[in-house]
């Protein structure tokens, strides 16, 4: 019987600092990325912060994701 997707990520949190640390660090991302989202014009300093904090995002998705297969 499988574990649901859920309940995997539930149970890597609990036993796994870095992945905790990982899926903090991708939610805080996402929070800087909606704000940027809020803003009705960006400069270019802005458009470059957000490339960066998108590529920073995607390496903690990827770093969640590969805890998550030792784990399946």
């Amino acid at each position: 019987m499988a574990i649901k997707e859920e309940e995997l990520v539930e149970k890597v949190m609990r036993e796994n600092g870095e992945f905790s640390k990982a899926k903090q660090m991708h939610a805080e991302l996402s929070q800087q990325l909606d704000e940027f989202e809020r803003k009705p014009f960006l400069t270019p300093q802005e458009e470059i912060e957000i490339k960066v904090l998108k590529k920073r995002k995607l390496a903690c998705k990827d770093q969640m994701e590969k805890i998550l297969i030792q784990f399946r």
